[in-house]
This record gives structure tokens, C-alpha cells and sequence, in this order.
């Protein structure tokens, strides 16, 4: 086996739902194996996964079969667009939305299995801040919180980086603004946020840009196609290409996986 060596491992979250974050999820990766990055993508909206719709992709094992023991993580893998690879979750499964912390910690050690062929992972997280969705981002060594304008989504942003923060001790997040009017519009949601959290918690929010509404992205969700693939030339497109330049700066973990295998020792011991 080669040496095992650094995975950027982004938990892409935003505390509710219907922010946009499957659409940014996707095609950031998209946009990172542009640039020669071995992407793979995580569907870790355990019970209600729907990736491999918004994609069209067809997925033969799911990750309830790797739990189950039945294939390892490399069979689950799916061929996304533009050479990206996706772990899709499974649909309606009321059990993967209720795993053990001894499953999460299994689920997660997986993923080292694939350390030697990927270069970054892609986790996009359920809506809300159950369990699950906290074991991903503990996982993760960047979170990436999707927000746009609308009151719930700085309240349930607030929530969840206040419960990381407090629990946790997470104290840095990279905050991106979705379906905004413009650059003046997401600068303006995020100094909404830091208001707010700089009142009352000890974190430090970094602004890494916004994504404009774009109509080409309802385009190519009807198409079952991400919308770096189908409209590379849309604003929306290349508000995301610029974010994976940002995101090819963020420093690599010291350690080879991450805070994957921090994350599962300290879950055995619980």
C-alpha cells in the first residue's frame, strides 16, 4: 500500500434545509477535480440521501451495505459528473438515520480505506443538527456553512455553530452566502451572522464568498445535471470555480486522514 497522505475532508452543512447545499456540495467537487483533485463526494443524509437523483446517477450498493458487512466502501462508489465520485446514502432507511456511535465510528474508519486514492472528501451533511449530522462534522477538519437570506437559515446557522463551538470546541468556519443578489447582499447576510455570534461566542467566521441566484441552476436540477456541467459559463458555475480556488489554499491536515482517525479513537472510547 503507498504512503498514506493528506485528505481535505469539507463538511458542507448549513443548519436547515433547502439552502442549496447538495447544489454547492456537488459542484465544488466538480470544480475541484477540474483542477486535478481526486474528489470523492458523500451523500451523509443517512436516511433520506438524495444525490444520485439530483445527479441521475443509478447506485447499486448504498452505505446500509457496508454497514451491513455485504461490500466494502470501494463497491459503493458511483461515477459522478465530471470525474467526481460519489458515496450515495441510502433512501428511506428509518435505521441509518439512528446509528450507534460504534456504526458512525465504522462508517467513518471506511472511509481511511480509500486515503491512498482520494485527495478530497466531499461531506454533505443532512438538514438540522441531529447526532449524525454532528459525527460528520467532528469528522471533518473544515466546515463549510451554507447560509442565504432568510431568517431561519442565520438562526439555524447560529444554532449549529454555537453546539459545535460549545460541545465541541470548534471554533473556525468557513461561511459561504447562497442564491444572494450580489457580492454587496452576501457580505451584508454574513456580517449578520457575525454579529451575532460575536456577541455570545468565541469563533472566528470566515467569509469565503457567495454564489448568486442563477436561474441555470433550477435549469440543470430539471436536467439531472450539476450546473458546472451543464452551464459551465453561468454565474452561478463560475461563483463556484472561484470557491475551489479559495478551498485549494485552505491548509492540508498535518495528520495523513484528516481528523478521521482522531475522530474515531475518540469515539471508542465514549
Amino acid at each position: 500500500m503507498s504512503k498514506a497522505h493528506p485528505v481535505q475532508v469539507i463538511a458542507v452543512s448549513g443548519g436547515k434545509g433547502g439552502v442549496g447545499k447538495s447544489n454547492i456540495s456537488v459542484n465544488l467537487g466538480i470544480a475541484l477535480a477540474q483542477k486535478g483533485r481526486r474528489v470523492v463526494l458523500l451523500d451523509a443524509d443517512l436516511g433520506l440521501g438524495n444525490l444520485d437523483v439530483l445527479l441521475g446517477v443509478t447506485a447499486s450498493n448504498t452505505l446500509q451495505d457496508v454497514l451491513a458487512g455485504e461490500c466494502d466502501l470501494r463497491d459503493v462508489l458511483v461515477n459522478g459528473p465530471g470525474g467526481i465520485k460519489i458515496v450515495p446514502a441510502s433512501s428511506g432507511t428509518q435505521h441509518m438515520t439512528q446509528l450507534s456511535p460504534m456504526e458512525h465510528a465504522g462508517l467513518i474508519n471506511a472511509f481511511s480505506e480509500l486515503g491512498d486514492q482520494i485527495d478530497v472528501l466531499i461531506v454533505d451533511t443532512a438538514a438540522g443538527i441531529s447526532e449524525s449530522v454532528v459525527s460528520f462534522l467532528r469528522a471533518s477538519q473544515e466546515l463549510l456553512l451554507v447560509v442565504c437570506d432568510e431568517p431561519t437559515s442565520i438562526t439555524d446557522a447560529y444554532a449549529l455553530i454555537k453546539l459545535m463551538n460549545r460541545d465541541y470546541g470548534t471554533s473556525r468556519f468557513r461561511i459561504l452566502a447562497n442564491q444572494v443578489s450580489s457580492e454587496q447582499e452576501g457580505r451584508h447576510l454574513f456580517e449578520k451572522l457575525t454579529r451575532v455570534t460575536e456577541r455570545f461566542l468565541d469563533v472566528a467566521l470566515q467569509y469565503v464568498g457567495m454564489v448568486p441566484y442563477d436561474e441555470a441552476v433550477k435549469k440543470a436540477v430539471q436536467r439531472q445535471r450539476a450546473v458546472l456541467d451543464a452551464y459551465p459559463r453561468a454565474k452561478a458555475s463560475l461563483a463556484i470555480k472561484a470557491l475551489a480556488d479559495k478551498v485549494e489554499s485552505w491548509p492540508l491536515p498535518s495528520s495523513p486522514r484528516g481528523h478521521l482517525e482522531f475522530f474515531v479513537e475518540r469515539l471508542v472510547e465514549v
